[in-house]
This record gives structure tokens, C-alpha cells and sequence, in this order.
């Protein structure tokens, strides 16, 4: 079959919301290829502990491409302990220029409580101007959906859930079957 006839591994919506001190992503468990739901329960929100540093980091694309991302991630973060910042400029810039790095198909929404990252393969490292961070197939659904939440939820865990349910009724990739990770910052 050549690489223009495969339907192509589609989905995810993954969320970041700052609020009150409180960061929460949360993303949905869908894995489809092409019309075909592969997976419902996939868990695309991690907690990372490098060094006993909590990092919480969710993930849209290939699962394969982003567990190289992630473990990439905890390396620099050990290398830099507490400097979220720092560890993902790193990560960005061996992702633009590593040969084998480019190929990976993934972005990382990740955050320490404090700090709040998209982190793409094209050098980007992107701290979210609305306190919103959003990525994925149904990651502009749920960002506007949050965005509209924002004023008037006081809880980030309540408007990432929203959010997300808002962004599953919408996107034939993403499902309600939802990983949430909180942390403070």
C-alpha cells in the first residue's frame, strides 16, 4: 500500500488550563486509523518525575514518537533540575536539528505548575497567552470551548473537563473517555 493510500493514525485532544495557581491537562483515550476507532482508553497525559521534579506533559501524534519526545524531555530535565523553561528550549532545538528527531510526529503540551508549554517539532517551545494551551485534532474545539469557560469557571479541572466534553462532541477523533492530571504551582 504507498503512503498516500494509508488512512493515516488520526486523533487526540489534549488541554492545558492555568487557573488559581492549578494547572490541569487532560486529554481524551481515542486512537483511530482512518474510520476506525483503534483504541478508546489510550492514556496520553503523563506525570513525569525527573530528579523528584513533578512535570505533568500530554501528548498528540504517534505514541511511539512521543515516548521518544518524553524520555528526550526527562533527560534534559535531569540535566537542569527545576528549569522547565531551559529543558524545553533544549528539547525543541535537538528536535529542529537532530536528523532522527525531525522525523518524529508528535507534540507535548507540558507544564510544572508554573509553567505552561506547547513544544513542537518545528523549534517552537509556545507559552499559551490566555492561560490555554491546546493540541490535537480536536485541540481548537476545546481551546475555544475553554476560552469561553475561562471567566466564568473558577476551577481549571472544571473547565479543562468542560472543555474536553465540548471537544468530543464535536471531533470524530477525540472521546469523553478522559486522563487528568493536575498540579500546583
Amino acid at each position: 500500500m504507498a503512503e498516500s493510500e494509508f488512512p493515516g493514525w488520526h486523533g487526540t485532544t489534549i488541554i492545558g488550563v492555568r487557573k488559581g495557581g492549578r494547572v490541569v491537562v487532560a486529554g481524551d483515550g481515542q486512537v483511530s486509523l482512518g474510520q476506525t476507532v483503534i483504541k478508546g482508553t489510550a492514556k496520553k497525559v503523563r506525570r513525569l518525575s525527573p530528579g523528584g521534579y513533578d512535570v505533568v506533559a500530554g501528548f498528540a501524534g504517534s505514541t511511539a514518537d512521543a515516548f521518544t519526545l518524553l524520555e528526550r524531555l526527562e533527560a534534559k530535565l535531569e540535566a537542569t533540575p527545576g528549569q522547565l523553561a531551559r529543558a524545553s528550549v533544549d528539547l525543541a532545538k535537538d528536535w529542529r536539528t537532530d536528523k532522527y528527531l525531525q522525523k518524529l510526529e508528535a507534540m507535548l503540551i507540558v507544564t510544572d505548575g508554573k509553567d505552561l508549554f506547547v513544544i513542537t517539532g518545528a523549534g517552537d517551545v509556545l507559552e499559551p497567552e490566555h492561560d490555554i494551551a491546546a493540541i490535537g485534532s480536536g485541540g481548537n474545539f476545546a481551546l475555544a470551548a475553554a476560552r469561553g469557560l475561562y471567566d466564568h469557571e473558577d476551577d481549571a479541572e472544571t473547565i479543562a473537563r468542560k472543555a474536553m466534553a465540548i471537544a468530543s462532541d464535536i471531533c470524530v477523533y477525540t472521546n469523553g473517555n478522559l486522563t487528568v492530571e493536575a498540579i500546583d504551582g
